[in-house]
């Protein structure tokens, strides 16, 4: 059991802001009394590391295995910054979003990385939980500069400007003791609500696959009462009044172009949400073309989908009017009866994108090793091919009693999902108010890291929570903005 938390007896002014109060007996001092930069060069044989800002100081092997990043650093890494262990190293161009972390490993970054050393060995955990804090964050982004946030820098000669809290060096272990401890429970807590998110998924997905394929009739629960085979590996026998039919003779592919323009709104493919805005995509406007006429006119009610990534799920159904780009496919049921839904929810269907495997031109496919899942597929399927492909096509009726039956279902999950999301970041959020409030002495948790077990005590092992790509670069990307 855990001992609760109290604030410090006695505490007084820091004298600055972004630290207010802090315990009476801590000293406030500038970076440059805390740590040395670092420079050390000629090691181009050593490992490549990166500084992340989900997880600070990472292999770089790691991150390209784990996401679709590419390596980008420079073949002569001569020139690169050696990092030992316990270092604190951080990418100055992201330091506004506290992309800082202390190296557990011997290895080196770009040379557009900083690299300082504390002048005591002793503070450098210590350091890595607040200069990660997004009140940290927020200080160095008032001391980078730049023109815009893609070009704020957070340049040595400030970053030893600026004045941190400095524990006692015993204090400082009991606090890191602390965090480390209640940081890989709560990481356990968010992962154990990962697994139950993707155990969902599959089961939703189990259940829309019965439904889609026959083999349940969503009107009884059960089987239905005579079964065919469909000569489709991936479908199996499907119901004898089913029909199994090539797609070009179920859906049309709309080539209606943007010419003359009819719509400047351009949409786009998300894997999660389907079909979007591209602004909504981007956060911002729609993205500069030159030419919007060589575009794909969609409606709402099409289906859209990437013919380089159908078979990952990049597909879905348009609630839009707008300009899709060549690369995508627009369809359309041929017979306006026919539900559109039922059909999307086929190309929904994994084992149904599994089957197109081998049908398109160029396959490049990046796994990843931590979740299994497919980062990164260039492999276009002409339509050509595309509409041989075999699917059921079930009668009116039954495909209206299917897409009830599957929206009831979909919306009966994501109740759950969304509550268990809600929950993952309730985690977090209360993660980082824990860090933010104990490094900057708000509470005083000398008494409770002393009751705590050892950290190797927790009943399940060290484990990351998933790997959720970043907005960051990766080493050479950032060298043209090198100041050394």
């Amino acid at each position: 059991m855990t001992i609760p938390l109290k604030p410090y007896p006695k505490m007084k002014p820091s004298g600055v802001q972004w630290l207010g109060e802090v315990p009476e007996h801590w000293e406030i001092l500038p970076n440059r009394a805390v740590f040395q930069e670092v420079k050390d060069k000629g090691y181009p044989e050593e490992q490549m590391l990166s500084v992340t800002i989900k997880r600070g100081v990472i292999q770089q092997t790691e991150l390209l295995n784990e996401t679709s990043k590419k390596d980008s650093s420079n073949i002569d890494k001569s020139n690169y910054k050696l990092v030992q262990p316990g270092d604190i190293a951080y990418n100055k161009m992201r330091a506004w979003q506290g992309a800082f972390g202390i190296s557990q490993y011997r290895g080196i970054v770009s040379p557009a990385y900083v690299i300082q050393r504390p002048k005591q060995p002793s503070d450098s955990e210590y350091f890595h939980y607040l200069f990660r804090t997004p009140i940290f964050a927020k200080e160095s982004e008032r001391w980078s500069y730049g023109i815009t946030s893609d070009m704020w820098s957070l340049r040595p000669e400030h970053f030893k400007m600026i004045y941190v809290s400095h524990p006692p060096h015993e204090e400082q272990s009991a606090i890191v003791r602390y965090l480390s401890y209640m940081d890989k429970k709560i990481r356990k807590y968010i992962r154990n609500k990962q697994k139950l998110i993707k155990l969902l998924e599959e089961q939703k997905q189990a259940i829309i696959h019965q439904a889609v394929t026959g083999q349940i009739d969503v009107r009884t629960g059960k089987p239905y009462s005579a079964y065919k085979d469909s000569g489709v590996e991936w479908l199996g026998k499907v119901p004898e009044e089913w029909e199994v039919l090539r797609l070009g003779w179920v859906l049309k592919e709309r080539k209606e172009k943007n010419n003359p323009i009819k719509t400047d709104e351009i949409l786009s493919l998300s894997l999660s949400k389907g079909v979007i805005p591209y602004a909504e995509k981007t956060g911002g406007g729609n993205k500069a073309k030159s030419d919007l006429s060589a575009y794909m006119l969609a409606y709402p009610n099409d289906i859209v989908l990437n013919s380089m990534n159908v078979v990952v799920g990049s597909v879905g159904l348009s609630k839009y009017f707008g300009a899709v780009s060549p690369v995508y496919y627009v369809l359309y049921p041929r017979n306006e009866i026919e539900d559109v839904q039922f059909y999307d929810s086929i190309f929904q269907d994994p084992s149904f994108q599994k089957s197109l495997f081998g049908l398109g031109n160029g396959i490049m496919v990046i796994e990843s090793k931590s979740t299994g899942k497919l980062n990164t597929i260039r492999m276009r399927i002409p339509m050509t091919r595309l509409n041989k492909v075999l699917i059921p096509k079930p009668p009116i009726g039954d495909q209206t009693k299917i897409i009830e039956f599957v929206n009831k279902e979909k919306e009966e999950f994501k109740t759950v999902l969304d509550r268990t999301a809600k929950d993952i970041d309730l985690l977090r959020e209360y993660r980082t108010t824990l860090i933010a409030a104990v490094v900057t002495g708000k509470l005083d948790v000398r008494e409770a890291a002393q009751s705590l077990p050892d950290i190797s005590e927790l009943d399940e092992p060290d484990v990351e929570e998933e790997v959720i790509e970043e907005e960051e670069t990766v080493d050479a990307e950032i060298e043209s903005n090198s100041e050394d």
